[in-house]
């Protein structure tokens, strides 16, 4: 049998599971009963027409005013008492008291289920096999059961399994299920009799449901309930709808226009604690220490006075500390400059700031590239950083040493005037330090050297003879196509650099390598032994046959994929396979020493023995070379198309 325990109900304003339906605009309430047997009414909850919201009337049954009694309206048959309103959250618990008993809730009325007809159950079981089995404050399957109600459920109907009492019918002869605020129901073992009269409270929890969220609800042209102009809207998160909340600073009734009215948060130290001098603002307040006082959290600590005799003593040493300190800042800044400026006048910076090609860069624009982190390489030259000027990524070379200022002026004027494609670009300089810092194209997939012995990553024949011919097309500009002759007098595998489409940049020539047009010679540079001209070696006499030499051995390490060692081990093997029937395929890398290739190398290793020739005048100037190569790869790309 079921009893009937929920008359009795409690609404919070701030929670939701009872229904709310279509909404009524807000109207003028000040002519409104607010009272109702000693309980504060207050919109959207109301008595009488056009008091209330549709949905939330309240009928003072009584003599209304200050007698009568609230009761919920469209109560069918006992009427609902209503004995708090209140914002307080709560929430429902069903129990179910018994012995043999199985109680449950159904909830929404399921359409199309597959052999249920409720959306949501939700139950318990409790047995117990004697009298004395059920324990006082124990509700946790013997004589009593309890399970939360689920958020969300609404329009629950309890309902039971139907199990025998015949044995027990002396201590539990009925099941009692009900729906009870959670902190108002205590277990007894007498409540195996329970009156079915008795009576206990519940909370019915409520939302505007005519719209199903605050967004919804602020497009709708009429009905958006958070009328207060300091009040927020927030989802139902029990059940469909929303409701409404007074904005954080604010308190009062969020349903009627003005009702949410700023908080005095000074008059309510308890709340809003402050140590030193509160001022009220409009939804929050402001708490400072008084003039002469301090503290590090005015809200929490006491305000003290700020300066003591120590503190002054203490911070009249500071004061005299920072002005010295500032002093000394000062003149360190003022030497730094003069310095810098130094710098500028000897590195020639008056001359190279009419440059048009050339870009002078500030000392504090590349401080932040020649960080440890940043550097790619460092060699008998100096160091190279890799950075970002604005959006363009370029490599800064910090050298050791420079030669004399004027020569290092002609030549960075030189260089700003060489454009090839072949050739690393010279973005600008820094001249504000001892030793000018240079700034250059940045060449981002490494040297030929890198590419060869390091990552040795496949390379075809076309490939190589591409590298090649480009390499000394780029050297042949530097030889012949400038105003001024440019030797590079360090031509190397390392100073071959290459993009991602593996086009070669020839890097590292120019500073003190460059001779003028009416002079023969100079000896200022000295490259890596392994690929310097012998004659150069011996007569100090650097030519543009000697860039030839080297470049000779480039072309030796790039058809054999070996280093070229100091002792020459690789360069005496190489002439002694061509002298001795020309056995040359024997050193060539594997990776194109196929027959196809055969004739190619062979043109190759004639022409690698010319450019080594200790005879200078024997050596082909380095433009033949370049269009023998061209020449070369065209063959060899015109045949792979006929394959």
């Amino acid at each position: 049998m079921a009893i009937r325990l929920l008359p009795c109900f409690l609404l919070p304003l701030a929670a939701l599971t009872a229904t709310a339906a279509a909404a009524a605009e807000s109207t003028n309430t000040s002519s409104c009963p607010d009272t109702c047997g000693g309980m504060s009414i207050q919109y959207p909850f109301g008595i009488g027409p056009g008091c209330f919201r549709n949905g939330f009337e309240i009928v003072c049954d009584g003599n209304g005013g200050g007698g009568g009694k609230p009761v919920l309206a469209g109560a069918t048959t006992t009427p609902i008492p209503v004995d708090r309103l209140s914002i307080r959250t709560a929430e429902a618990r069903l129990v179910v008291v018994g012995c043999n008993t199985l109680g449950y809730i159904e909830s929404q009325r399921g359409e199309g289920s597959s052999g249920y007809s409720y959306a949501y159950y939700t139950g318990c079981l409790s047995f117990c096999n004697d009298s004395g089995s059920a324990v006082d404050g124990a509700c946790a399957g013997v004589g009593c059961c309890r399970v939360d109600v689920p958020p969300g459920i609404t329009d629950n109907r309890v309902n039971f399994r139907a199990y025998s009492h015949k044995e027990r019918l002396g201590f539990s002869p009925c099941d009692f299920a009900f729906l009870v605020d959670r902190e108002s129901y205590t277990f007894r073992a007498a409540d195996l009799r329970m009156d079915r009269n008795r009576t206990m409270p519940v909370w019915l929890d409520w939302a505007v449901r005519e719209n199903v969220t605050c967004d919804e609800a602020k497009r709708s042209q009429q009905g958006y309930a958070c009328v207060s102009s300091n009040s927020e809207c927030h989802d139902s998160r029990n059940g469909p709808g929303y409701v409404c909340n007074c904005s954080m600073g604010f308190e009062g009734n969020p349903y009627i226009a003005d009702g949410c009215t700023d908080i005095n948060e000074c008059e309510r130290h308890d709340e809003y604690p402050c140590r030193g001098v509160c001022r009220n603002t409009l939804g929050s307040y402001e708490c400072k220490c008084p003039r002469g006082f301090h503290s590090a959290d005015p809200f929490k600590e006491t305000c003290n006075l700020r300066f003591p005799l120590a503190v002054v003593i203490a911070s009249g040493a500071a004061g005299c500390l920072f002005i010295v300190s500032v002093v000394v800042f000062v003149w360190l800044l003022r030497k730094e400059k003069r310095k810098t400026k130094e710098y500028f006048q000897k590195n020639g910076g008056p001359t190279l700031e009419k440059v048009t090609k050339i870009k002078l860069f500030k000392k504090d624009e590349l401080m932040p590239i020649l960080r440890s982190n940043n550097r790619i390489g460092e060699g008998g030259f100096g160091e190279v950083y890799k950075g970002l000027l604005g959006d363009e990524p370029v490599a800064v070379k910090k050298p050791k040493n420079v030669n004399l200022a004027d020569q290092f002026t002609n030549e960075v004027i030189i260089q700003s005037r060489v454009m090839h494609k072949n050739i690393v670009k010279l973005v600008g300089c820094c001249l504000e330090v001892d030793i000018p810092i240079l700034v250059y194209e940045y060449v981002p997939k490494g040297s030929l050297d890198d590419i060869l012995h390091d990552s040795r990553e496949p390379l075809d024949l076309d490939q190589r003879l591409d590298i090649a011919a480009q390499s000394a097309r780029g050297l042949a500009y530097l030889h012949s196509d400038t105003i001024t002759t440019i030797l590079h007098g360090d031509i190397k595998p390392a100073n071959i650099l290459l993009n991602d489409d593996l086009v070669p940049k020839i890097s590292d020539f120019g500073i003190s390598r460059m001779i003028t047009v009416d002079k023969k010679y100079t000896r200022n540079v000295i490259g890596a032994v392994s690929y310097v001209d012998p004659v150069y070696l011996q007569s100090g006499r650097l030519t543009s046959k000697s860039d030839v030499y080297s470049f000779g051995v480039v072309l030796l390490e790039l058809i054999t994929r070996k280093k070229a060692s100091d002792s020459n081990n690789l360069l005496r093997n190489f002439l002694d396979a061509y002298t001795n029937e020309r056995r040359v395929m024997e050193l060539v890398d594997s990776e194109i020493a196929v027959t196809e290739n055969m004739e190619f190398l062979h043109s190759l290793a004639g022409m690698i023995v010319e450019c080594l020739d200790l005879n200078i005048d024997q050596r082909p100037e380095m433009i033949d070379v370049a269009e023998n190569l061209r020449v070369m790869l065209k063959r060899s790309q015109s045949r792979r198309n006929e394959i």
